[in-house]
């Protein structure tokens, strides 16, 4: 192929993408263990549901998704399971994430001309997953419709929903927790400096409470309950007023059904494994850091995302054990797809905070 010959075959390929890129949208995915949301650009978050999917064992075919499914946890006959494709932040069941994303895809994209042309994707993955993992979430998002996948730390995206000046030479640090992992990161010149990526977070601190409920009451709950008790009056520091929570489920010692009065105290005393470990994480990555960034997150404070940032006076905790401001950012819960949805919208300066990984598909 001549020179003229590949000139011409760019420019044509240039002239296609950029016709078909106005008949599809960009999405920005935050693909996380406990929920999934999905952020299309020029119109916000569309999607926060979540990442449950109902299978029936029986036939293989696919009953539910989101929050339809979710309602089935714990209430399905034996050959109907409802499960959540993804553990600690990555894939554990390729086929059933890829039947979870091409539907999410499908939702935002049935308007469009999606006939004609794939949606490009960006999607926020754990910081500490492996090739393996990196790999397993571009193929399921390719396999479910995407012409292009771009990939971005978890944290790294908090930070920019958190409009944190990423880009420049100063010293930023997350926090996020979510429902699989914690991600602790020092951000500064568009790139992660430092990070951790813990396997402790939202469902840890459930099956702390489910242990405790065990332990101290005899008493067996789901992790719905737990899930329900840890929102209404979970905390991590003492509060000023005192908190009750109605614990339902099986008395071990009778097998009969029993109901026992929780307190915020108990419930603090059964998440304070898990909110130890963060802290000292967090200890850890202070101790970590360089000391001129370190003087710009004196400053600035230690940013808080996720859901499983609302634990009440988990903020005073850190502070008061790292000596360093803390702030909760406004809506935790969507800080990644919005920071997903901020990178749409600037791809070109802000293309440096993508994770060095960009996966086409062919046209057609």
């Amino acid at each position: 192929m001549s020179q003229f010959q590949r000139l011409l075959k760019g420019l044509q390929k240039g002239i296609i993408e950029r016709f078909f890129g106005n008949l599809t949208q960009d999405i920005g995915i935050d693909l996380g263990t406990a929920n999934t949301l999905v952020y299309v650009r020029g119109k916000g978050i569309v999607i926060n549901e979540p990442s449950v999917v109902a299978v029936n064992q029986r036939t293989g075919q696919i009953l539910a998704i989101g929050r339809e499914a979710k309602r089935m946890v714990g209430k399905t006959p034996g050959h109907i399971v409802a499960t959540r494709p993804l553990v600690d932040g990555v894939v554990s069941d390729f086929e059933v994430t890829q039947q979870m994303l091409r539907y999410f895809i499908n939702r935002v994209t049935k308007e469009n001309f999606a006939f004609l042309r794939r949606p490009r994707v960006l999607i926020g993955i754990p910081s500490g997953v492996t090739e393996v993992e990196k790999r397993a979430v571009i193929e399921a998002t390719l396999n479910a419709g995407a012409r292009q996948v771009f990939l971005i730390d978890e944290p790294m995206a908090a930070a920019i929903g958190a409009r944190l000046p990423v880009i420049e030479a100063t010293g930023n640090m997350v926090v996020d927790i979510g429902g699989g992992t914690t991600e602790i990161a020092v951000i500064s010149l568009g790139g992660v400096v430092i990070s951790r990526s813990l396997r402790v977070a939202g469902d840890e601190m459930n099956e702390d409470i489910v242990r405790y409920s065990r332990d101290e009451f005899n008493i067996l709950i789901g992790e719905k309950t737990a899930e329900e008790a840890k929102i209404a009056i979970g905390s991590a520091y003492p509060l000023r007023d005192r908190l009750t929570f109605p614990l339902r489920g099986r008395d071990l010692v009778s097998g009969l059904p029993k109901e026992v009065i929780a307190t915020d105290e108990h419930i603090r005393e059964a998440l304070s494994r898990s909110t130890r470990i963060i802290v000292n994480s967090i200890k850890t990555i202070v101790e970590e850091t360089p000391p001129e960034l370190l003087a710009d997150i004196m400053h600035s404070g230690i940013i808080l995302a996720g859901g499983g940032s609302l634990i009440r006076g988990l903020d005073k905790l850190i502070a008061n054990q790292t000596g360093i401001p803390v702030r909760l950012m406004e809506d935790p819960l969507t800080a990644v797809v919005r920071g997903t949805g901020i990178v749409l919208d600037d791809m070109e300066s802000l293309k440096e905070v993508l994770i060095a990984e960009e996966v086409n598909r062919p046209l057609g």
